[in-house]
């Protein structure tokens, strides 16, 4: 089944040019990442955000819990906000309500990451996508970081 699913990505990641750009650039950000913020990584193990952070986790990336309320969480030292991290950053995974992301996102370009994920379901973010642009930070929108690895870094299985 796994060969259906790596074909229907490749059809929608690579159905126009500009998403086909897009992917290759998510490509290139992921080769070169270690280090990934994970902004509104829940406690609770069954939410979206801690599947996508066990993942990359198990992935072999190093994931930094971004939680105001939480003090560890997969057994990760919990920043209160990104301004808190005291070390670089690759990318910024983002699982906030989609009406708290234009107030966010000059903190997450301040850190200057290879990337910017806004997670599925927050929608399209015009403001937000302007000033990563102009900071010249690749944001992608209402992608799953998740998905973008699987498809994209893992070798497909026989």
């Amino acid at each position: 089944m796994e060969p259906t699913y790596r074909d229907w990505y490749q059809k929608k990641m690579y159905a126009t040019e500009e998403l086909a750009q897009e992917t290759e650039v998510a490509l290139h950000a992921l080769q070169h990442s270690q280090t990934i913020a994970v902004v509104g990584l829940s406690k609770d193990r069954h939410k979206d955000s801690q599947f996508v952070a066990r993942y990359l986790q198990n992935a072999g990336l190093r994931i930094i819990p971004v939680n105001p309320t939480a003090e560890e969480i997969l057994g990760e030292k919990v920043y209160k906000s990104l301004t808190d991290i005291p070390f670089p950053v690759d990318i910024v995974d983002v699982f906030l309500k989609p009406e708290l992301i234009p107030a966010f996102i000059d903190e997450a370009i301040a850190l200057n990451p290879k990337a910017i994920w806004l997670q599925l379901g927050t929608g399209k973010q015009p403001e937000a996508k302007e000033k990563a642009n102009e900071a010249h930070v690749p944001l992608f929108e209402n992608r799953c970081i998740k998905v973008d690895h699987q498809f994209l870094m893992r070798p497909p299985q026989k």
